[in-house]
């Protein structure tokens, strides 16, 4: 029998729980799956838990991480309707760690990513007292060059992770498996740019592993910035002002680099 990892409400929902929290979870986590991702094995979920099978952990080593930027790469090339889409069949509300995470589809990427993934965060960061007036300033005015489709391409929306920090990236002896998405239509570089966040381990070999899958487009490392803005943003407003200070630091960074 497997050895099953719980999750509740208490130690893992939003403040007041929501019913959807669970069911956000297990849509993303089928959903990546689709797509032959390695993700965690869900047995059970129900509004107030999840069991998921218990994984025991290992050291990061190199040819797992080129695996597994392997799989990423066919992962995010599973694509997803739009920009903002949730997984497939879901209609609920989607969530980023304990924060609702909008569902609104675009066919911009620039456009969504904006409006729905960093200027939503705004407001709470500032009430926290985690964001300066400045800085929000700055993040608005970036935002807005975003929109504007400075960074928009033609990758077609991709099948992310959505939440792919470190902790969401466990290294077992069977591989990286990933845990807790916050699965939507996104662009690829914002997953690679949350394992850079957040220092993930291998880091150089995961994206190895993912160029000889799929190469990413010329002068993605300059991007990187703009794409932590969301995450940033999230973490500026639950984590503490010097998440606000990042945030303000990457949205001029991504001004100027619009401007180039």
């Amino acid at each position: 029998m497997s050895r099953v990892f719980r999750k509740t409400l208490r130690g893992s929902g939003p403040p007041g729980g929501h019913r959807d929290f669970f069911a956000a979870e297990v849509a993303g986590l089928r959903w990546l799956a689709d797509s032959g991702a390695p993700v965690a094995k869900v047995l059970a979920v129900s509004e107030d838990a999840i069991e998921l099978e218990y994984l025991d952990t290992t050291r990061p080593d190199r040819e797992a991480a080129r695996a597994f930027g392997a799989a990423l790469a066919g992962m995010h090339d599973a694509g997803a309707p739009r920009f903002g889409s949730p997984p497939a069949g879901f209609d609920g509300r989607l969530f980023i760690g304990r924060r609702p995470l909008s569902s609104i589809e675009y066919d911009s990427w620039g456009e969504f990513y904006a409006r729905e993934r960093v200027e939503p965060y705004l407001r709470p960061a500032r009430e926290a007292g985690n964001l300066t007036a400045e800085d929000e300033d700055a993040v608005r005015a970036a935002c807005e060059l975003v929109a504007s489709g400075a960074f928009d391409d033609d990758e077609p929306a991709a099948r992310i992770h959505g939440d792919l920090w470190n902790g969401n990236v466990l290294w077992t002896s069977q591989g990286v498996v990933m845990i807790d998405p916050a699965a939507h239509g996104g662009h690829r570089e914002t997953d690679l740019a949350m394992l850079a966040l957040f220092g993930c381990p291998l880091l150089d070999e995961i994206i190895d592993g993912y160029q000889e899958t799929h190469p990413l487009v010329p002068g993605w490392q300059d991007r990187v910035e703009v794409h932590q803005l969301h995450p940033l943003a999230v973490h500026a407003a639950g984590h503490g002002p010097g998440y606000g200070t990042a945030l303000g630091r990457a949205a001029r960074a991504s001004s100027a680099l619009a401007r180039r």
